[in-house]
């Protein structure tokens, strides 16, 4: 343990930031990532759809972008990029994210409660007014609680609406997963580093004991909500017995309205764990782009993919991902 702490304190001490700025970089440098990537066709071809949309998207690419013979800059590109695009993984490995993430928020629940190393590293690297300004140990709780709900549900999910596919994703789709739900995980609780360190974790933390606040009273309704949504989208999805247009309510609105719910659970988030003085947690905000740039970018193929599949009329008056924005 010793020799992981001292990993993550020489990874903090290389970026030259404190760890909650570095953990905001994290997310927006992958949220921009994604959005560079979704840029340029032959990019999007090729790392960003996945499954039957990347098949359509990598055969209308090939027609449409086929390199002058006499070009052999062009066509060495090509084929460095080919080459990326063939390091590819399973698309079942999605349920790996899951699994790491419940393990992480274990692993930091330890830690918080016996003052392990590592946090002691992670919260040595935070600058004083981020320790001043801090969530309660309540506050830390909970969203550590809601994020292993949200995990589970979707590992559970994983485990019971997944069907046999040979679909694969580019290894880097499973790289930046992974790395986002290690990252989440520490995010729901290190804008509350100042409490916790001057607080020992007690049962009388987890008792109701007060009413809840305003903003507990309302967001938490969300963060509820929008899990029942994205589980009746999900199972809905599944009880289909071909990939077929859905017609589902919410489908009928949204293209893909689980990615909405998505985007309200980190929404519910960011507001929940707000510091003191503060509106929203800005790590979870920075996460919550990051999910939104990734889920807006896939909703967006996802639509394109029912137009090619299903015509024009399939997707007319729909919204993307966000009613009334996107």
């Amino acid at each position: 343990m010793d020799r992981l702490s001292a990993l993550v304190d020489g990874f903090l001490a290389s970026t030259h930031s404190d760890a909650v700025d570095a953990l905001r970089a994290f997310f927006l440098f992958g949220a921009c990532t994604v959005l560079t990537l979704n840029l340029f066709a032959p990019l999007r071809s090729r790392f960003i759809t996945y499954g039957a949309r990347a098949a359509s998207s990598s055969s209308t690419t090939t027609e449409t972008q086929k390199p002058s013979s006499n070009d052999t800059r062009t066509s060495l590109v090509t084929r460095v990029l080919d080459i990326l695009q063939s390091l590819q993984v399973p698309h079942s490995y999605f349920m790996q994210f899951y699994v790491v993430s419940i393990l992480s928020s274990i692993f930091w629940l330890a830690q918080l409660l016996l003052r392990g190393s590592v946090f002691h590293a992670v919260t040595a690297r935070i600058n004083p007014e981020h320790l001043q300004s801090s969530m309660s140990v309540n506050q830390a709780i909970l969203c550590w609680v809601l994020m292993v709900v949200h995990s589970g549900r979707r590992l559970a999910e994983c485990c019971v609406f997944s069907k046999p596919s040979a679909s694969r994703m580019w290894f880097v789709h499973w790289l930046l997963g992974i790395s986002f739900y290690l990252a989440a995980t520490v995010a729901v609780w290190i804008e509350g580093a100042g409490a916790l360190r001057s607080h020992e974790l007690t049962l009388d933390h987890v008792k109701i004991t007060n009413a809840p606040s305003l903003r507990t009273f309302i967001c938490l309704p969300l963060f509820l909500l929008a899990s029942g949504l994205q589980h009746d989208c999900h199972h809905y999805l599944f009880s289909l017995k071909k990939y077929t247009l859905p017609i589902h309510p919410l489908f009928n609105i949204i293209v893909s309205p689980h990615y909405t719910a998505e985007c309200g659970i980190y929404l519910s988030l960011a507001f929940l764990a707000a510091p003191s003085g503060e509106m929203v947690n800005k790590t979870l905000l920075s996460c919550l782009a990051f999910v939104a740039m990734n889920l807006g970018v896939t909703a967006g193929t996802s639509k394109e993919w029912y137009m090619q599949k299903f015509g024009e009329d399939s997707v007319r008056g729909k919204w993307k991902m966000i009613p009334g924005t996107y």
